[in-house]
Formats: structure tokens, sequence, C-alpha cells
């Protein structure tokens, strides 16, 4: 098992070198790809990149602090200011091969603490208005350079996300590792029933043309491949973070096998650390271990197709720097987002970092939120999928920000 272990993370070394000297070039637009992952239950900022320079991290957490770098279970070295968990060591070779980057202090300008208002905000592009219909992901799907396809974007979980709600037809790939074996609706008989059933509908008929189209298309770009006999573990709606995985493994593939998918999505549950969250070691650790695999095998999976491809981590709000009583983290406001990928200017972090006195917190409890996550998400769109001011403008209505910063690759 350490020799595999071995064998496994030099490969991934390797690869990220690779990648990251190899970003799309200018007539490579259409194998640009986008995947968006939602961490849902608001993970802790604070311990995913540690400002461990800071006095008041350590002072406003007695139980749950991680170590300095160095120390023992300490916090990796990033920079002279912040650390990685100890717990995303399997990625930390991303960072150093100049593959990852984070913007911290980022989040919604809405202060709402609420997990389903904060998560329709950032899957909206509205932060504030609770009347837009549709996902910014469906309207970027409405606007993306190039011809459309059936599978050009692909949601992957069991409940269509509100990212993706709208207009545009997007394929859905299931979890675990049966989801794409025959069923009923294969049948041609049936489909041949349902298209009779559908045929006075014009919408209804146009959803079901496409569905079936784009789970055709995976079903043959996936065909044969051995992934398909991993075993997966998942929840209902968003992946566990222990079943992320193999899951993750797969959508890489997808993307990497079906040259006309550009944009994923899918989300992992279970962040929602009230009691219990622990330091080095305990209920967060042992979720952010399961995700770096996640990460890991979903770069495996992209294999070369990682070159061009910008995976962005989020979640819906941060948590507070004290801990609380029960030995966890409340709701609170600033938080970081994660940036992966052979076009990423990695090897830094980004964002006007606020400090954590007293009187540079939120309401005298959160990192405040100095980047608005449509900054970052606005410039990564422009530059590495092609979109010009007007279509930016319909993915994010209102909004003109940007991140002041190198986020990609100089192309």
């Amino acid at each position: 098992m350490q020799r595999r272990y071995f064998i496994q993370q030099a490969g991934a070394v390797a690869s990220w070198t690779w990648a990251s000297g190899h970003a799309a070039g200018a007539d490579g637009s259409a194998r640009r790809k986008l995947v968006v992952i939602m961490l849902r239950g608001a993970v802790d900022g604070l311990s995913v990149v540690v400002p461990f320079a800071e006095p008041a991290y350590t002072q406003s957490r007695s139980t749950i602090a991680l170590a300095m770098p160095g120390a023992e279970e300490g916090v990796l070295k990033l920079d002279n200011r912040f650390g990685l968990h100890p717990a995303l060591a399997r990625l930390k070779p991303m960072w150093d091969q100049g593959a990852m980057a984070f913007v911290h202090a980022s989040g919604s300008p809405d202060n709402t603490r609420s997990h389903f208002d904060a998560q329709d905000y950032l899957e909206s592009g509205t932060p504030g208005h609770r009347n837009t219909q549709d996902g910014w992901m469906n309207r970027l799907l409405g606007v993306l350079p190039g011809p459309a396809s059936p599978t050009r974007a692909v949601s992957m979980g069991a409940t269509p996300p509100r990212i993706f709600a709208g207009a545009a037809p997007v394929a859905t790939l299931g979890l675990g590792s049966r989801s794409l074996e025959a069923k009923a609706i294969d049948d041609p008989r049936m489909q041949a029933a349902l298209e009779r059933l559908y045929a006075k509908d014009t919408p209804l008929a146009r959803t079901y043309k496409a569905a079936s189209e784009g789970r055709s298309e995976m079903s043959r770009s996936m065909a044969g491949d051995e992934s398909q006999a991993m075993d997966a573990h998942a929840d209902n709606g968003a992946a566990s973070a222990s079943g992320f995985a193999a899951d993750a493994r797969r959508l890489g593939l997808l993307l990497r096998k079906d040259p006309h998918t550009q944009l994923a999505f899918t989300s992992v549950g279970g962040w929602d650390t009230h009691a219990n969250q622990g330091g080095a070691k305990g209920q967060l650790a042992n979720r952010l271990v399961a995700l770096g695999a996640g990460l890991d095998a979903l770069a495996q999976g992209l294999g070369d197709s990682l070159r061009d491809t910008v995976i962005v981590v989020l979640s819906e709000f941060g948590r507070t720097l004290r801990q609380n009583g029960t030995g966890g983290t409340d709701h609170g406001r600033g938080n970081v987002i994660w940036l992966i990928g052979g076009p990423v200017a990695g090897g830094q972090v980004l964002g006007e970092w606020p400090g954590l006195d007293t009187g540079a917190l939120v309401d005298g409890r959160d990192l405040a939120v100095t980047t608005d996550f449509r900054a970052v998400l606005r410039p990564l769109l422009r530059q590495h999928l092609g979109l010009g001011d007007a279509a930016l403008e319909r993915v994010f209505p209102g909004f003109s920000g940007a991140l002041a910063g190198q986020l990609l690759r100089s192309t």
C-alpha cells in the first residue's frame, strides 16, 4: 500500500508539472473547461487556509486552532501568513507546482447567515435578489462561444442544482458507479412511446430530447471504462465527502473523453461544523482528507485535459473566528475560494486580507468579505472561456467588478 501510494503521488506531481506549462492558446477556447464544486454547509475557510501569523487566530480557538508550520501536526506553509490544513497534504503538490491558488476573505456581499438564502445567491449569481429564476451557470451556457451540444454542461448529483436552473439544457450524471447502466428509459420502445406522448407539448418534448441525447452521449463516452466498476458511496443530493472520490474521478473521465463537455457542477455536503469540529484531527479533518482525495481523483480523471481546465471550489459563507462552547464554529461571513488547474496562476493567496483584529471583524465576530465571489468568477469567464462584456453582463447582471491580481497564466 505504501509503494502504491508513492507511485500515485509521484505520478500526480509529474502530471501537475506538465499541466502547469501548457495552458490553452488563443485558438483553443473550445477545449477549455470549467468545473464548479460547492461545499454545502459552509466550510470553515479559516481552517482550510489558516492565517497562522495572526495572533487573534490562536487566541480565538483554544482547542481547534491548528499549530504553526513546522510543529507537530502543524499547517503546511503557503507563505509567511497562511498555511494549508495538514489534512489536505495530498493537494500540496498542486500549490508547489503552481496549479493551485486561493482567494481569501471572499464571498457574497449579502450578509445573510441562512444556508438556504446564501446558497441561492451564490447559485443565482444575484446576491440579495430572491426573484432571479435561473442560475448563473445556465446563463453562461446560453452565451458560451461555440456550438451547442447535449453534454456541453453536466450536473453531477441526484438533484438538479439551482445553479443550472434555466432554459438551456443540462445533462445529468448520477452519483454512483451504476448511474449510466442501461435502464428502462434506454429501451428504444420506451423512448418511442415517450416521444409520441410528448409530441404535442413542444417545451416538454424539447426537454426530453435533450435529456435523452445527453444520456446517450455520456454512455458512449464512458463505454468500456474500468471506472464503471469502482465502488462509490454517496448520499442522496450532494455527495458526502467520503463518497466524493469515485464520483469525482468519473466526472473527470467524462470531461476528458467527451470533447463536447465544457461546464460541470457538483456539490459536496457535510460542512456545517457547529460542534466537535476538531483541529488537525477530528470531524473537519476527516472530511478534508476525503475532499482532498476527491479533488486528486478529479485531476487524475481529467488527465491531459487538466491543462485546459479550471476547477473552482467555493462555499456559501464562512464561519466565526471564535470557536463556540461545543468545540465548533457558527455561521460567519468571509471564506476562501479555491482555484485549481493548468491555466491557474498558482502558488499565491489572492484577495485583500482584512485581518482578524477586533476592529476588522464583521459584527465583532466574522472575517470580512473583501472580495465579491463574482469578482473572481467574472475574470475567469472572460480570460478562460472567452466571454465579452455583453455576455458577462448576462451572466452576472449589474456587476462589473474584477479581482486585482493575476488569476490565470498568460497565454
